[in-house]
């Protein structure tokens, strides 16, 4: 399908007028493509040879709008670092609609209703990692937004210095936020949530589309959902950096890539966002977060929930739900089939292993993954290995329980614990490249991020261990 053949749905225009705002994109300065993504192209049955149609660098600036697109911007409220802010909304982004169930949004693309003081940009470095972090993320079998394409300009900002603006099209099976139904609860808009409760359903949650306890289930449904994503982020080490309520997906997607990091050597109180100076949104508080999070859903949802059965779902979150999501990700990055209640002792032991060994996260899983017994590739790679040995010794007794053979463990762990990750310092290579105008470092991380699990050939560089000064490094929300 060509670009001027994309035919957009608009189902959320259909609710009141107060859920959003027209917007009118302001395009950029001398607009130039840095990628395009044909893996997602094909999910809206985009042409690839629309990566050559001048059209395509205009329709992410946002000069060239299909006829059926009438471009909006989203409003929604949320718990920003705590502290609740009763109307945030879009203030950078702007929705085109949707294509085969897919919403694609602009992100960079000028000021909406929503900005405040903002100036509705996207900079080329945080557009850059939002771009590839997407795809890695979803490659990795972590539920996120994916991103179709991102160009960039000679349009200049002011950030912690001048960088140029950038525009990434985003794309999400949805949008809708915890902060969404905030919004409509504060104000006392009871109709209009319930409303929005449809629309999610209808959206995300078909199935309960004619159940009599639908508002209740979907609650239920969104408490399940974050825990297996965030058990998700801790298995594979990443560090969202902003969980506010705003930026907590309904349909339990990893949404909004700002301040974000992958582990470099494991660190339990890691925090990536450098304006984060409490720590609230630390690697090892990302659990925590989420069930408080959880709670203010809750009370969003109250006017159409009985209180009390919300509140028995959130202590079984922290009871049951989340431990036994977390436990299960661990398992399987262990290469364990058999469930033993003394797993969750054999993962905390883990844990703390890590902690004190000084080993690179990615490299100690994907190391373990060919474990068979020797223990010196495992001893080579952590400052302290006498930790790793104690806990090798629990490991051995535990795999005694497993009937899998050594190659049938080895095969499922390598197909779970990937060889590839995307990190920081590898974006600021790929982002001071492209400031050059060589954009080749992003076409290559953008395929080591679609292929994480697998040996590639002249990509090793990318799995040794982070160079010592650019280990666990901090990133602004402007980055």
């Amino acid at each position: 399908m060509i670009l001027e053949n994309l035919n957009f749905k608009s189902n959320y225009l259909s609710l009141d007028n107060e859920f959003y705002e027209f917007t009118k994109p302001t395009p950029l300065d001398e607009p130039y493509l840095l990628s395009f993504n044909l893996k997602v192209a094909k999910l809206i049955e985009l042409d690839e040879k629309s990566v050559d149609d001048p059209r395509f660098i205009q329709f992410l600036n946002g000069t060239f709008i299909p006829k059926n697109v009438q471009p909006f911007s989203m409003c929604y409220a949320g718990h920003q670092f705590g502290h609740y802010a009763q109307r945030l909304g879009d203030g950078r982004a702007i929705n085109y609609g949707s294509i085969n169930g897919w919403h694609l949004q602009t992100k960079g693309s000028g000021e909406t209703a929503f900005s405040r003081t903002a100036d509705g940009r996207a900079a080329l470095p945080s557009t850059i990692r939002e771009y590839l972090m997407s795809e890695a993320m979803h490659h990795l079998g972590i539920p996120s937004t994916r991103a179709l394409g991102m160009i960039g300009s000679q349009t200049k900002l002011l950030r912690n210095g001048i960088e140029k603006g950038a525009v990434v099209m985003r794309m999400s099976k949805s949008w809708v936020r915890f902060g969404t139904f905030q919004y409509f609860t504060y104000f006392k808009e009871y109709e209009k949530l319930k409303a929005l409760a449809e629309y999610v359903i209808e959206e995300s949650y078909p199935h309960l589309k004619n159940d009599e306890d639908r508002y209740f289930k979907l609650f239920s449904e969104v408490v399940e959902r974050t825990a297996t994503l965030v058990a998700s982020w801790q298995g594979v080490g990443f560090c969202h950096g902003v969980m506010n309520t705003d930026n907590m997906s309904i349909a339990g997607l990893t949404l909004d890539y700002g301040p974000f990091s992958m582990l470099d050597d494991f660190d339990f109180g890691f925090v990536c966002n450098s304006t984060d100076k409490a720590g609230r949104y630390a690697y090892g508080e990302q659990p925590n977060i989420s069930y408080w999070n959880l709670t203010k859903l809750a009370q969003a949802f109250a006017p159409m929930v009985d209180k009390k059965r919300m509140d028995k779902k959130l202590e079984d979150y922290g009871a049951f739900i989340y431990p036994n999501a977390y436990i299960e990700i661990m398992r399987k990055k262990l290469g364990l089939e058999v469930k033993e209640e003394s797993d969750a002792e054999l993962i905390t032991e883990l844990v703390g292993a890590l902690q004190d060994a000084y080993v690179d996260h990615t490299n100690f899983f994907r190391i373990l993954s060919r474990y068979d017994g020797e223990r010196m590739p495992l001893f080579e790679i952590a400052m302290n290995p006498i930790s790793i040995e104690n806990w090798l010794n629990l490991y051995d007794k535990r795999l005694m329980k497993e009937s899998l053979t050594l190659e049938a463990r080895q095969t499922k762990m390598l197909k779970t614990n990937p060889k590839y990750v995307l990190k920081n310092y590898m974006f600021q290579d790929a982002i001071a490249l492209a400031k050059g105008g060589n954009f080749s470092r992003i076409e290559e991380l953008l395929y080591l991020a679609q292929h994480p699990f697998e040996e590639l050939e002249g990509f090793e560089h990318f799995a040794v261990e982070t160079p010592e000064h650019y280990k666990n490094v901090t990133l602004s929300c402007s980055s």
